[in-house]
């Protein structure tokens, strides 16, 4: 990795190779490649699948997430707590209306799937995926600040995203009360209460351990899920084309955009070039099932953007931290 001055004096830019974020990365696409060999030799099964992610999300996942927030010095500014979780509902809102204008000009409407598309394609993945990313490019901090952002973002699914498939006004609310925005909350109030500081010794530990394989684990089930969806939907051309342009071009361009100017703290911006980066999240998959979508272009959307996103995220990020001027933890 390269670094040298650019821009305003005493701003210090990032500048970092594509071959650098691929060499960063890579492991967790390698993961994504084990979940697919491990469903292929059927050595993970489907019916594992539902077990296995009731572990991550119920005990892993939150240990995970506690552990990361205890202690963190970012979540300390409410403001920044509050930003944080503005922005992930507000960018949400921007790539969903995005997906709209390009579903439009792909020739999709209402009936026909442009709702669905339109979610899926504006929302990237906030979790699995993004996690180790973030973990791997930037500090502690900005990891912990990534799980208050991604209230916003599940807020902005269950919601309006529910909203938009179903027709409705009703919001499912007991969707967000589940392990991981429990964690976050709880985490929060801790540290916001200066009470972190007692979760120490043995049972700080034990949690750790505990939630260190939240991630491996969950992205190894998520390449078994993609070899699932490819075998069940054959692709269409026009939704990848769209589904491309919306969430590796056009949607990766504002977030980028809010992370320059917008006045937020420096992890957020950490944050939003990693999401700026990530292929389209899964959760529409599921709205489109329950509120009378067409899940076909939810599938279709995750698994050419998951796929596209090995080629487009070095460079994404790669120009993400120099235009915005922040510096990856790479050696």
């Amino acid at each position: 990795m390269r670094l040298h001055g650019r821009g305003s004096p005493g701003t210090l830019r990032a500048v970092i190779s594509p071959g650098d974020v691929v060499a960063s990365v890579l492991p967790v696409y390698l993961l994504i490649v084990a979940g697919v060999v491990l469903r292929k030799t059927g050595i993970v099964r489907r019916e594992h699948d539902e077990g296995l992610m009731r572990l991550v999300y119920t005990v892993m996942l939150p240990c995970f997430m506690l552990d990361k927030i205890l202690g963190s010095t970012v979540l300390k500014s409410g403001s920044v707590v509050i930003g944080s979780v503005a922005i992930g509902f507000g960018l949400i809102m921007v790539g969903i209306l995005i997906g709209f204008v390009v579903g439009r000009l792909i020739g999709l409407e209402r009936g026909t799937g442009m709702r669905t598309f339109a979610l899926a394609s504006g929302c990237q993945n906030f979790g699995f995926t993004a996690a180790p990313v973030v973990e791997i490019l930037w500090s502690t901090g900005t990891l912990a600040l990534l799980f208050v952002h991604n209230i916003g973002v599940e807020l902005a699914i269950w919601s309006v995203g529910v909203m938009i498939m179903s027709g409705d006004r009703g919001i499912p609310w007991r969707k967000l009360l589940n392990g991981p925005v429990i964690a976050v909350t709880g985490g929060l109030l801790f540290v916001a209460l200066g009470w972190d500081v007692h979760f120490v010794g043995p049972a700080r530990k034990t949690m750790s351990m505990i939630g260190v394989g939240a991630f491996p684990l969950a992205i190894l089930i998520t390449g078994c899920t993609i070899t699932d969806l490819v075998i069940a939907e054959k692709p269409t051309g026009r939704i990848i084309l769209g589904s491309f342009l919306v969430r590796l071009v056009l949607a990766p361009l504002a977030i980028l955009t809010a992370a320059r100017f917008l006045p937020i703290a420096t992890e957020l911006r950490q944050v939003l070039v990693v999401q700026a980066a990530m292929p389209a999240a899964m959760s529409p998959i599921m709205v489109a099932r329950m509120y009378g979508g067409r899940p076909a272009i939810a599938v279709q959307i995750v698994v050419a953007t998951t796929a596209l996103s090995l080629l487009t995220l070095p460079w994404i990020i790669a120009w993400g931290c120099q235009w915005i001027g922040v510096k990856p933890l790479l050696p």
